[in-house]
């Protein structure tokens, strides 16, 4: 035991010595420290994006609910039922049922043009028409000001993101829809998923204001049971009326954030990698400091037994405090500035606009620390093994 302990002894003493040193580097310490905080704050900040819509995509839905579209279309803006279709899709085997009949929800899903908030320009919000039983197949909606809207009248209420996003939407105001003026007398939410970025009214009345007599494009459904879908989607698939296409909502709108996440993924990282090249550069010219003001002091030490191993570690070790220091900055950065904060992005499967918040997950923060290191690691690695090759005597000759 003796030796691994006194290595290590060694270890931390050449250490210690170093982070004394750093006063007298305080500038290329601190360059090094706001270069990695910046790379680990645009990291976390881009890839929170992705987590906060893939996170509104994946509460939009649960495993006893499915959506079912028709065959061959990819989202409700190219699928098509007519009313007899839609009534033959709530009668099949498998749905949850009340007194009140299946919970089926026929419905209707158009685009309209709203401005935004922040910036003024138009951009595509989604108005759905739904019947009665549309909220029951959500299991998180709730109405959090107003009240519903009456049914044959043209009223709408708003999903929270909608109203936050786009201006128009407060409760009590007024929007053009088609032919009609429809008011707002309502805002509801849904767990933050994807209906909190729509606005919704009687599937009816929307089907008046646009000519689109008794066709829908979509049947929203509560299973019995989550085991129900096989049994629900066979009677369905097999009904030579129907030519349908039925998918758990938690699978359908899973594949709707794909694109998005992986494009957002993909540029966070390029961006940060390249963010990640300068400060590697940074923390080299740091220890490559660190190095030439001690080499008298590393060279002391190796002629009194301290081993090139030994160096080698403390250098190392000591980049690895520096880059950890300054991810623990750029995460808390990141934390502060990015969590929660709201936005809204287009998805390409609708093209319409989904707001949602940004989400600073722990898994994230980790993320962030491990480039950090990886940065100091990198960076502290060559200096590490020259300052371990310097030549005793001539090092110990330099003033």
């Amino acid at each position: 035991m003796a030796g691994p302990v006194n290595w290590l002894s060694q270890v931390a003493s050449v250490t210690k010595f170093g982070l004394l040193s750093i006063p007298q580097r305080l500038g290329s310490v601190a360059a090094t420290l706001v270069g990695i905080a910046g790379v680990v704050a645009v990291l976390v900040g881009v890839l929170s994006i992705a987590a906060g819509f893939q996170k509104a995509m994946s509460a939009s839905g649960s495993p006893d609910a499915v959506i079912v579209l028709r065959s061959g279309a990819d989202t409700e803006m190219v699928s098509g039922f007519s009313r007899e279709q839609t009534r033959i899709i709530a009668d099949a085997p498998g749905l949850a049922r009340t007194t009140n009949g299946p919970v089926a929800s026929a419905e209707l899903f158009v685009i309209i043009n709203l401005p935004k908030r922040s910036t003024g320009t138009d951009a595509n919000v989604p108005l759905r028409g739904v019947e009665p039983p549309a909220f029951l197949v959500r299991d998180q909606f709730k109405i959090v000001k107003g009240r519903p809207f009456e049914w044959g009248r043209n009223e709408v209420i708003v999903g929270a993101g909608a109203a936050e996003q786009f201006a128009g939407l407060e409760l009590g105001g007024t929007i053009q829809v088609g032919r009609h003026a429809w008011a707002v007398v309502g805002i509801f939410s849904a767990g933050g998923g994807t209906a909190e970025s729509e606005i919704w009214t009687d599937a009816t009345v929307l089907q008046d204001a646009y000519n689109r007599g008794e066709t829908y494009q979509s049947v929203y459904a509560k299973l019995s049971s989550a085991e129900a879908f096989t049994r629900f989607k066979d009677a369905l698939t097999s009904d030579p009326r129907l030519s349908v296409k039925p998918l758990r909502q938690t699978d359908y709108y899973a594949d709707q954030s794909t694109a998005m996440t992986k494009l957002i993924t993909t540029l966070g990282v390029l961006i940060a990698f390249l963010m990640a090249v300068g400060a590697v550069f940074g923390a080299l010219n740091t220890m490559y400091s660190a190095v030439s003001a001690r080499t008298r002091e590393i060279a002391t030490l190796r002629a009194l037994g301290f081993g090139s191993g030994t160096v080698i570690v403390s250098v190392l070790f000591e980049s690895l405090l520096v880059a950890l220091a300054g991810g623990v900055c750029g995460a808390g950065l990141a934390y502060v500035a990015f969590n929660d904060f709201h936005a809204a992005t287009m998805n390409w499967q609708s093209f319409s606009q989904v707001a949602f918040a940004f989400q600073v997950t722990p898994a994230l923060l980790v993320r962030g620390l491990m480039w950090a290191l990886l940065i100091g690691f990198v960076g502290g690695l060559f200096p590490a093994v020259r300052a371990a090759r310097l030549p005793v005597a001539a090092a110990l000759r330099e003033s």
